[in-house]
């Protein structure tokens, strides 16, 4: 750090201790992490033996020094934060007047805010909230702390709507906004206080989900008890929510680094967003986390259950519908190469178990004169059909799911590079849940949908660590994860085959579809926790408000 620097606390605050980048610098001040010591070295001996006379502050001279180096310099955006090193006394007072000029502190506030959150977070949570990350901030409170406390704050809320009494559908309303507020609080105060870590962005990311599936679990449980039984509007309303996140998934990583990526649609989107009450509208007609959430709070606290899930699946289906046709317009209409990274992350993200593996290896080389997003339609399609329409125990829905194994492997078996192959993970997940879901409704036995619903919670985790993973920058889950699981096609075959063989014995279905569930998830949680646990993946935090 330059010792003629002028500036404000937090513009040093921002340069020097975040820990989310190997090198990072504001003008007079340079910070570097382990990764970029080596960098630093090399820049630090060519700097000594440079010229004394060479413009500009030392600091600044590294920072080139060391991105020129190969190493990537992170340099904040400073906004109206003063960070300088005067040359002369007139520069210095202007600096020093500058610095006066603006509150840093309100400035720290207004940025641990994200950038992007939805109208309901903005206007009804933010406000308040952030003056909580600032006083958890001055206590000494982690953000983790806090992300477990919004954890703990939604499982009490589930276990009141479980009561399935007045007083129980109150408290879980007013616990689930209390459990959002903390839920906010605990990224503001990552942004406010710079404590960013690897466990914080999976925790965070996990969490919102968990929290989300189980509420739903205590209003089946609480619907129960009065007799109505909600659990297949549960199990629907996971499976709407989780397709949902697979597409906006799919799509961000199919297109984030695509060249020439700009499309008509694209462009009249930009346009919109320069009228302002468009971007609120846009935003609030998907039905983001904080109105999503909002919703259920208060339909919960004055309606029924059913009430709240149907209110669920009409607007979660609305919006899934309308960012999924804007996004199929948009890959349509634009003229973008898609990566090989791009490519594999489509791939990692199909989940293709070893049936579909061998197949994609008999094919490859002779594959690509087909359509991959149409064959894996054709396939979701047919099975869906097949396990909704064809009677439960009927042997035929195993032919089906035979099928469904052979059409994932077509699928996969050339890069995932057309203009619509982003859509077939979540066809593919779309496929695998549903099935679950129909033979668990037709075995109709006590116990069924609410195995269901743990199946495919294990399952959606499993897809959830996936997208986490490769958006930190190590690739997807191990395979022998993935085949000791079975992959999508395996299990939806494993499953069509329990549906027959334990027809004549249909309370055993809950009792197999249990049994997966506790398999896949002890098997995906251990490897998840110790991988997150134990790597070194960068932090990687949300800037915008997740569906």
């Amino acid at each position: 750090m330059d010792s003629a620097f002028v500036g404000h606390v937090h513009a040093l605050r921002l340069a020097l201790t975040d820990p989310r980048f190997d090198a990072c610098a504001v003008t007079g001040a340079l910070a570097v992490q382990a990764g970029a010591r080596g960098a630093l070295d090399k820049a630090a001996a060519e700097a000594a033996g440079a010229a004394t006379d060479e413009a500009g502050p030392y600091a600044d001279r590294l920072a080139a020094a060391v991105e020129a180096a190969g190493t990537t310099v992170q340099r904040p955006e400073l906004g109206t934060l003063v960070a300088a090193v005067p040359a002369a006394r007139a520069e210095r007072d202007a600096a020093v007047a500058a610095v006066a000029a603006v509150d840093d502190e309100a400035v720290r506030l207004r940025t641990a805010v994200k950038s992007r959150d939805g109208f309901f977070t903005t206007f009804c949570i933010s406000p308040y909230s952030r003056y909580i990350a600032r006083w958890c901030a001055r206590r000494g409170l982690t953000p983790n702390q806090v992300t477990t406390a919004s954890l703990i704050t939604a499982l009490i809320a589930a276990g009141c709507a479980a009561t399935g009494e007045r007083w129980g559908y109150v408290a879980a309303g007013v616990l689930l906004l209390v459990s959002f507020v903390l839920d906010c609080t605990d990224g503001q105060l990552a942004r406010y206080s710079l404590q960013y870590s690897t466990m914080g962005a999976w925790l965070d990311a996990t969490f919102d989900r968990a929290k989300e599936y189980a509420f739903y679990a205590g209003l089946a449980l609480g619907a129960a008890r009065n007799g109505d039984d909600v659990w297949a509007l549960a199990v629907g309303s996971m499976i709407l929510m989780t397709c949902r996140h697979v597409v906006d998934f799919s799509f961000n990583e199919a297109n984030h680094d695509a060249t020439a990526n700009t499309s008509p649609t694209a462009a009249l989107s930009g346009r919109l967003d320069s009228v302002g009450w468009t971007v609120w509208v846009r935003r609030m007609i998907i039905l983001p986390i904080g109105e999503r959430w909002a919703m259920i709070a208060v339909l919960t606290a004055f309606t029924t259950p059913r009430i709240v899930f149907y209110a669920l699946l009409v607007g979660c289906a609305f919006g899934a519908l309308y960012t999924t046709a804007g996004r199929v317009l948009r890959s349509l209409t634009r003229k973008a190469t898609r990566t090989d990274r791009a490519a594999q992350a489509l791939a990692d993200l199909a989940d293709s178990g070893p049936l579909a593996e061998l197949q994609a290896r008999l094919l490859r080389g002779r594959a690509g004169s087909f359509g991959s997003v149409y064959v894996a339609a054709l396939g979701a399609l047919v099975m869906i059909a097949g396990a909704v329409f064809l009677p439960f125990g009927d042997p035929r829905p195993i032919a089906v799911a035979v099928i469904y194994v052979m059409a994932a492997g077509l699928a996969v078996a050339a890069p995932l590079k057309g203009a619509l192959d982003w859509l077939i993970p979540p066809l593919f997940r779309a496929a695998e849940y549903v099935t679950v879901l129909a033979l668990a409704v037709k075995a109709d036995v006590p116990g069924a949908l609410p195995a269901a619903f743990g199946l495919i919670a294990a399952v959606a985790y499993h897809h959830y660590d996936t997208v986490y993973r490769i958006r930190g920058g190590t690739g997807a889950p191990p395979h022998w994860l993935v085949r000791t699981i079975g992959g999508h096609e395996g299990r939806v075959l494993l499953i069509t085959v329990l549906a027959a063989v334990l027809a004549s014995r249909e309370a055993d279905f809950p009792v197999a579809l249990t049994a997966l569930a506790v398999f896949v998830a002890l098997v995906v949680l251990v490897e998840s926790i110790r991988f997150w646990v134990s790597s070194g993946v960068p932090a990687v935090h949300d800037e915008g408000e997740p569906a």
